[in-house]
């Protein structure tokens, strides 16, 4: 009888994942669809909606009434920047400053698990919701934007170092090459794609948008960014800059490829490059923790 029950569950929980994922095809192609059509009739219509649904985070947001354990315990500051607020979480310590910076479709409390490593150091440690995300207002999110938010906090609080995740390292890289923060001494980058380009190309595969619409996101993009798509890279931001750097990526990382990673710490001169192994995209590690707070702090020799 309990082997029959199990079996049950796992078809159970095999049909549920294969019915999701049939769901999501159906869904995205549906909407690809209803976007090519639209861009027939009208073109600049289609492309700001299409623009919309790659920039807006579908997945993020907090709620006032269910703030995670790990931000009620620090202490919430919201600065008002451009008629939007900035949600930022403070555990105070000593005059040294971290500023942690986490990436697309997260929020502030994806660092519960490092968070310990880096209050053993007795630092302040400082964290933003990024925009259209955790309790930060807005909802278009473009890494432009992410780095405007993050210099109105360094400037407010002159972080000594900088830790980011995913899209969040990525903007702390275009952050540092394009205002080059003097009070920034170290930063800490993990799983960080290098590549923009392939990231909007990846959507557009995705919702089967005819070329048109493609075209019309790169431009749209380009115009954001100020710059060609194929020179927005981690790479060229890292060539700009002399601050040094910690860069962890993960081997078998799904969400960003692990070359991504290697060519970003490629054109990095100052930076330590670790590989693991068995972490995936989210990179939580004990291990690891212990490795960037030694490189932060270089409270022992340092072990690749």
């Amino acid at each position: 009888m309990p082997l029959y029950k199990n079996n049950t569950s796992h078809a159970y929980k095999r049909g549920f994942f294969y019915m999701k994922k049939t769901f999501y095809f159906v869904f995205t192609k549906s909407i690809g669809l209803y976007l090519n059509l639209l861009s027939f009739v009208f073109p600049k219509k289609a492309n700001l909606l299409a623009f919309q649904l790659f920039s807006q985070p579908r997945k993020g947001k907090l709620s006032k009434n269910k703030i995670p354990k790990t931000l009620a315990k620090a202490n919430l500051e919201k600065i008002q920047f451009q008629e939007q607020e900035i949600a930022t979480y403070i555990w105070k310590g000593n005059e040294t400053v971290i500023l942690l910076v986490h990436g697309w479709e997260s929020n502030s409390s994806r660092w519960k698990k490092m968070l310990p490593y880096l209050q053993d150091t007795d630092s302040t440690i400082i964290a933003l919701d990024a925009p259209g995300h955790g309790l930060s207002g807005g909802k278009e999110f473009t890494i432009t934007k992410y780095a405007e938010w993050i210099d109105v906090i360094v400037k407010k609080y002159q972080p000594k170092y900088l830790i980011g995740h995913s899209f969040g390292g990525k903007t702390c890289l275009y952050y540092q090459s394009h205002y080059k923060n003097s009070s920034i001494d170290k930063m800490v980058i993990l799983g960080a794609p290098n590549d923009f380009k392939t990231i909007l190309h990846n959507y557009t595969k995705l919702l089967s948008l005819n070329s048109s619409i493609a075209e019309g996101l790169d431009e749209k993009c380009s115009k954001i960014f100020q710059k060609k798509l194929d020179d927005f890279t981690g790479k060229h931001f890292v060539s700009k800059i002399k601050t040094k750097g910690f860069i962890a990526h993960d081997i078998n990382d799904t969400v960003v490829l692990f070359d991504q990673g290697k060519k970003i710490a490629t054109a990095w001169e100052d930076a330590i490059f670790i590989e693991t192994l068995g972490l995936g995209h989210a990179l939580h590690d004990d291990t690891l923790y212990k490795q960037v707070v030694s490189f932060l702090f270089e409270t022992k020799q340092f072990e690749v």
